[in-house]
């Protein structure tokens, strides 16, 4: 395993990915640039000019080998990750670095731990797909909210948001998934129902009681990976969703000198077991921003050797779970909150 300070970013130049090159620099790692577009790469930022650049494609194995060597771990914003999650974390294993993703993507994490788990311990390096807004979060909140207890007997995840500027890649990822959803039922994945279920979440301020529909995304898999759960249920509010379907909602806005948009997102969790019930929620601005900080963590901890073990993992599994929502607290503007209480919380 390399022991190295440069994280290759691939997708560096699109939306997500410049947050995620701001925020390795202001950690003090040093992000080497890469993605398929000479033209994206040749024309970064001036803040991002003297960085090294790589122009690769994901259908090279040796020339994704070559790309990746010298870095202690590999991060990748390029979506769809259908497409290029697979081909980019067998060559990260196979040059001996890490491999984080901020794929929203059911199959694709399905398919990083089918595939890449073995690999990953023999090579004594981590994969961590969905180190992200969606699939991460969820993660690292129903895991702290568990209090190292590894099952629970139903959990709710409801993610909302006040709007939804969808980026390009978003856009591009919708198009080319059309797996199944999948949700926890009786301790197994399994198929979720169609049409899905709607109903009205109460979610904690700044947005109020809301339409849900039952939307699961890669928080399924990751928290199936590390958790006996009896039953679990993943929500989305509506109004987004109408904001996403429109082909005329515009892109993210910035808003602030960070480059942020002035979305509003909670990603709020209940938790019970028997007649306990624990809700954790954690509130901020601009999923696509607070990915950055988010996999950023994941790459500091796995290359200063905060983590668990080697293979493929969850975040919750590869990490600790309420040390890393601290830190978030402190470095990512997210608010997080928790209760217990004897009845149930939530919709």
């Amino acid at each position: 395993m390399n022991t190295t300070d440069r994280v290759l970013v691939y997708g560096a130049t699109g939306h997500t990915g410049r947050f995620v090159i701001d925020e390795l620099l202001r950690r003090g790692l040093v992000p080497v640039l890469a993605g398929r577009s000479a033209e994206r790469l040749a024309d970064v930022p001036s803040r991002h000019a003297a960085l090294d650049r790589r122009v690769v494609g994901i259908d090279d194995p040796d020339l994704l080998r070559q790309a990746v060597a010298g870095a202690g771990a590999v991060i990748n914003c390029a979506g769809p990750f259908l497409d290029t999650a697979l081909p980019l974390a067998h060559a990260a294993v196979e040059a001996g670095a890490h491999y984080l993703d901020v794929t929203a993507e059911q199959p694709v994490v399905q398919a990083l731990y089918r595939d890449l788990d073995a690999p990953a311990r023999a090579a004594g390096v981590v994969v961590v797909p969905a180190m992200a807004f969606y699939g991460g979060l969820a993660d690292l909140l129903v895991t702290a909210a568990l209090d190292g207890d590894p099952q629970a007997d139903e959990v709710e995840v409801a993610i909302g948001l006040d709007r939804w500027w969808p980026t390009a890649g978003t856009r591009a990822t919708g198009a080319r998934n059309t797996a199944t959803r999948l949700v926890i039922r009786d301790g197994a994945l399994t198929a979720l129902e169609s049409p899905a279920p709607t109903g009205t979440w109460s979610y904690p301020s700044p947005l109020g009681d809301q339409s849900v529909v039952q939307m699961p995304f890669s928080e399924v898999v990751t928290l199936d990976r590390h958790l006996e759960l009896g039953e679990l249920s993943s929500y989305l509010n509506t109004v987004p969703l109408q904001d996403l379907r429109d082909a005329a909602t515009p892109a993210p806005a910035s808003t602030d000198e960070q480059g942020r948009s002035a979305q509003q997102f909670v990603v709020d969790v209940v938790v019970r077991r028997g007649t306990e019930t624990r809700r954790t929620s954690a509130t901020g601005r601009d999923i696509y921003a607070v990915t950055a900080p988010i996999v950023v963590e994941g790459a500091v901890r796995l290359l200063d050797g905060r983590h668990r073990g080697a293979g493929a993992a969850a975040p919750g599994e590869a990490f600790d779970a309420a040390d890393v929502l601290a830190t978030l607290e402190r470095e990512a503007d997210i608010t997080v909150r928790s209760d217990r209480q004897r009845s149930t919380a939530g919709r």
